[in-house]
């Protein structure tokens, strides 16, 4: 079955309803997709809500501790539905599952959950729903790392114009405050050819952006026979008939490659927007990190994209209260906030993850102490962003239509190629379509506008 057409097949033999909730990153998201096209496949439609269906499956996330307390507070409330329904199939998979001690915990105080599988082993969905038919304890596959890469599993796409593609699976850079490596894997690059081959398919699917998707993007390549680079890949995609938009995430610092920069300036599909985390400023707590690179480093990549490409959009990741953070640590962060002049960051506040290198070292960074300097860093950041914007009022800019709003069905939204959120008037047969919006107001997380016919 073709991954792309999954949700176009028309099902002779329907035989249930499914819903799948989704935790976490753009991977999860695209597991998701997956786990849909899976199910679809074997004849199951989308339910409107849980209570309509007859599998459930919950795709977990555990980078962040509020995502793994929403999955225990969103399953407790399948109790009552599988009391209901007894022939109700509960499915918990992702990273979560990749810990036993998480697993011990599940089948522990949640025993009607049927199905746990983990990160490496979706495509094994219908073998498992089949063995759980056939049993009435809780299956357990969880497959503790990935070697192979699995191509042609059915997917249904959230979208028909925009997709992620996969481009590597895991990471292999351990930043000691990170789970992936544990719970995704070792990095694993897709062939060139299969990455191409997907995308061809997509733009023949109406497909119109690519957000091309990895641990560590500007790694790609390094695990394959045939290296190649991650610029040689997007100059390939580049010159892909009919594809408008490639977007990328994430790029680690470490290996963002002159190379890469040149590709990005050349490349006339590729978006000019990077999302470069940087995580810190101080070099201490970046070594401390395990991140490899340096802050002077850093701003000097920043300094290379700017030249390069003047209207780059930058965006970054940003940690604050790492083990062992001193104020002065902590001024070289916002030091970089305000030499950058970031776009849009995301901001957290420093949580021990269980299992990394930092949950158990010295120097825990007191709560209060987190708190009052992530509101000095949004303080610092916030007015940096909306002066960004403020750039782009009365300018014309090409948006690829995303949604219409739930509250407002006249409003729409979508994003310029710089990743801004542009919010307009239009009819919803425009999602899809790429317009020229000029824009009239400038907000710092958004900006707004009305539709003209031609560039002015």
């Amino acid at each position: 079955m073709n991954e792309q057409n999954v949700a176009n097949v028309e099902y002779k033999n329907v035989i249930g309803m499914y819903h799948v909730a989704t935790w976490g990153c753009q991977a999860n998201e695209h597991d998701s997709e997956k786990i849909s096209g899976i199910l679809e496949s074997l004849g199951y439609l989308p339910a409107n809500n849980r209570d309509e269906a007859d599998i459930i499956i919950f795709n977990t996330c555990l980078i962040r501790e509020n995502a793994e307390l929403k999955v225990y507070g969103n399953l407790g409330e399948l109790k009552s539905l599988k009391r209901q329904n007894p022939n109700l199939l509960i499915g918990i998979c992702g990273c979560m599952m990749q810990k036993e001690e998480v697993r011990n915990l599940i089948k522990e105080k949640y025993r009607f959950v049927d199905l746990i599988f983990g990160t490496h082993n979706l495509h094994k969905l219908p073998d498992l729903i089949s063995s759980n038919r056939k049993s009435t304890k809780t299956i357990v596959d969880v497959w503790e790392d990935g070697s192979d890469i699995i191509e042609g599993v059915p997917s249904k796409r959230k979208f028909d114009y925009k997709a992620l593609v996969n481009i590597t699976y895991g990471c292999n850079n351990f930043c000691t405050y990170c789970i992936v490596p544990y719970t995704r894997g070792r990095e694993r690059s897709r062939e060139p050819e299969d990455i191409l081959k997907e995308i061809k398919e997509l733009v023949k699917n109406n497909c119109e952006e690519v957000t091309l998707l990895g641990q560590n993007v500007n790694s790609y390549g390094k695990t394959l026979k045939e290296q190649i680079s991650f610029a040689e890949l997007l100059r390939m995609i580049n010159e892909i008939d009919g594809l408008e938009r490639i977007r990328f995430m994430t790029s680690h610092p470490k290996d963002l490659s002159d190379e890469l920069i040149y590709a990005i300036r050349d490349c006339d599909k590729v978006c000019n927007h990077v999302h470069l985390p940087f995580q810190a400023g101080s070099n201490s707590i970046l070594k401390a990190m395990n991140r490899r690179y340096t802050k002077e480093q850093y701003l000097s990549l920043v300094k290379k994209l700017k030249q390069e490409v003047p209207d780059i959009s930058l965006t970054t990741d940003i940690i604050v209260g790492f083990p062992g953070e001193t104020e002065e640590d902590f001024e070289d962060t916002l030091d970089v906030v305000k030499e950058v002049k970031f776009d849009s960051a995301y901001t957290f506040l420093y949580s021990i993850r269980e299992g990394t290198p930092a949950a158990t070292m010295d120097n825990q960074v007191p709560d209060d102490v987190k708190h009052n300097r992530f509101r000095r860093l949004l303080d610092t950041l916030n007015p940096i962003i909306y002066e960004n914007n403020l750039k782009f009022k009365d300018t014309v800019q090409k948006i690829l239509v995303e949604e219409a709003s739930k509250s407002d069905e006249s409003m729409l939204s979508g994003r310029t190629e710089t990743s801004k959120l542009v919010h307009f008037k239009g009819e919803k047969d425009l999602i899809g379509s790429i317009v020229n919006v000029k824009i009239d107001t400038v907000k710092t997380w958004s900006l707004e506008g009305h539709i003209v016919e031609d560039e002015q």
